[in-house]
């Protein structure tokens, strides 16, 4: 493309191009140029130096991170935290989208879709409160009925066990109405026809799910799945710190990396392995979708991202 080309269309979609700007712009200064202060990771780092002036000091913090002891643990739990938000939500995501088109009723639809679609629009810090209010050893919810019942009251906020459960939960119920959303869209796009069809030649309303709308619902699946593959070593910051914050008891269950990374610069002030996490999380992260990807390339490479 020669010159006087680009700038034709460039005038031609200026409209199109001006609507982009606002994320092209988002992007350079919130996700490259702050990538800049990875060479934090690589420094003993000193506020008389700041970023760029502070001593190098080599490969010693991500070896005191390994050190530490926390490196297995943050990263088993970030990443199995993220295949079980995987999993549950999007088959929970697929079966509300399907019940919705499904269901019988203009209104009916509407009103479910929105009542699903509202905890979306909840804050975590409010989800945060709703959930202590519930799990309070002494006034929770949960307990004043366990007491209630002559039941022994649960300390759910000491016990590590119960939070893998609780956290998964409140994952899927919170992400339930966005996900059958994109997914009750994929299901309108499929030509009806073919469910015309299909009740034609006898098959009730499960064997056109199974064999008509499921399988209509993969490039979709594939895609969504790609991309939280992607995220699978990053952990939603937002609900672990307001559903736990520093609980100490509940670490060995509920810390990721973002906390981990979180805690290291608020409470040790160590930002040289704070900064060697972080990029320690972006490599494995890069390498999880890189190999997801090429995994779906071989299987069926027009679904794959790139």
């Amino acid at each position: 493309m020669n010159r006087q080309t680009f700038w034709g269309d460039v005038i031609k979609y200026r409209t199109l191009l001006l609507m982009l700007l606002p994320a092209v712009l988002f992007f350079i200064l919130f996700a490259y140029v702050p990538m800049a202060g990875i060479v934090l990771a690589f420094k003993q780092f000193n506020y008389d130096g700041g970023i760029f002036g502070s001593p190098w000091n080599g490969l010693d913090n991500f070896k005191f991170f390994f050190d530490s002891g926390d490196a297995w643990r943050v990263t088993r739990n970030t990443a199995l935290y993220n295949i079980a938000f995987i999993l549950v939500n999007n088959v929970l995501q697929i079966c509300a989208a399907i019940l919705l088109f499904e269901a019988v009723g203009k209104w009916f639809r509407k009103l479910m879709q929105t009542a699903l679609f509202l905890p979306y629009f909840i804050s975590w810090v409010v989800v945060g409160a709703i959930a202590y209010n519930l799990f309070n050893f002494d006034v929770g919810t949960v307990n004043v009925l366990l007491k209630g019942l002559g039941m022994e009251p649960v300390d759910i906020y000491n016990t590590s066990a119960y939070w893998p459960v609780i956290l998964v939960a409140v994952s899927a119920w919170k992400t339930l109405g966005y996900g059958s959303v994109m997914y009750l869209a994929a299901i309108t796009s499929i030509d009806t026809e073919m469910y015309e069809a299909a009740e034609i030649d006898g098959a009730n309303i499960f064997q056109r799910i199974v064999k008509i709308t499921v399988p209509n619902l993969y490039p979709t699946l594939i895609i969504l799945v790609l991309l939280a593959i992607g995220n699978i070593f990053r952990g939603d910051f937002g609900m672990f710190y307001n559903m736990v914050g520093n609980n100490g008891l509940l670490f060995s269950s509920t810390d990721v990396i973002d906390t981990f990374v979180f805690r290291s610069l608020t409470t040790s002030n160590e930002i040289g392995m704070s900064a060697a996490a972080g990029f320690y999380q972006s490599v494995l992260g890069f390498g999880t979708i890189m190999l997801a990807n090429y995994a779906v390339r071989k299987y069926d490479g027009d679904r794959a991202l790139f």
